[in-house]
């Protein structure tokens, strides 16, 4: 044994096989079952895909980094449900590309955070975050006030993502750019947010 191992540890070609080798068996046995079971596939019930304006909401929270600081994924631990409510389950994401889990809480998780607070409260918040939470270090987003959704951009997106898979209907499709006209970024990511985590948000 010790030989054979000498062998494929002196032996570049031989280690890279092995360790493919091995990945390959770790992948067969975690993740090809996941990918067809219907817990991890399926929208669980209450979740729909995002609306346009949702959508636009999604957009601006991904490129200002948002999920650098705040994850979207409840662990089943009393600690985290107590505080955040139910853990998050596969079927809340299945929508989501990317998924915003995230690995860091520099500030609160927001899986939960839909209908917890008021619109108005969420665009204080943007505006100048201290105004509502005085000992928060999160940077003020006033500019998405006065920045307007990109309306034609939807209409390709929602198309996109059909293309892809998701039920949106020639309806949808449509009104996309109606559904954003006249909304700013402000707007669109305090929808988003006001969606987050409704489906379970209930259930402990």
């Amino acid at each position: 044994m010790n030989k054979i191992q000498k062998i494929v540890e002196e032996n570049v070609f031989y280690l890279i096989i092995l360790t493919f080798f091995t990945l390959s068996i770790a992948m067969f046995v975690e993740i090809l079952p996941l990918m067809f079971s219907k817990s991890v596939t399926q929208p669980i019930a209450g979740v729909k895909p995002y609306s346009s304006l949702q959508l636009a909401g999604r957009d601006v929270y991904i490129r200002e980094g948002c999920y650098a600081c705040h994850s979207q994924m409840i662990r089943p631990f009393r600690s985290e449900t107590e505080r955040y409510g139910h853990y998050s389950v596969a079927g809340e994401s299945v929508y989501d590309r990317p998924f915003q889990w995230g690995s860091k809480r520099t500030g609160p998780d927001l899986a939960r955070v839909g209908a917890r607070y008021s619109d108005e409260w969420h665009r204080a918040h943007l505006m100048n975050p201290r105004d509502v939470v005085p000992e928060s270090n999160m940077p003020a987003f006033a500019f998405l006030a006065t920045k307007p959704v990109n309306a034609e951009l939807m209409t390709k997106k929602l198309q996109t993502l059909r293309d892809l898979g998701e039920p949106y209907t020639d309806a949808d499709i449509a009104g996309a750019a109606d559904a954003v006209k006249g909304k700013t970024e402000m707007d669109a990511l305090i929808a988003y947010l006001q969606g987050l985590g409704l489906a379970l948000k209930n259930k402990r």
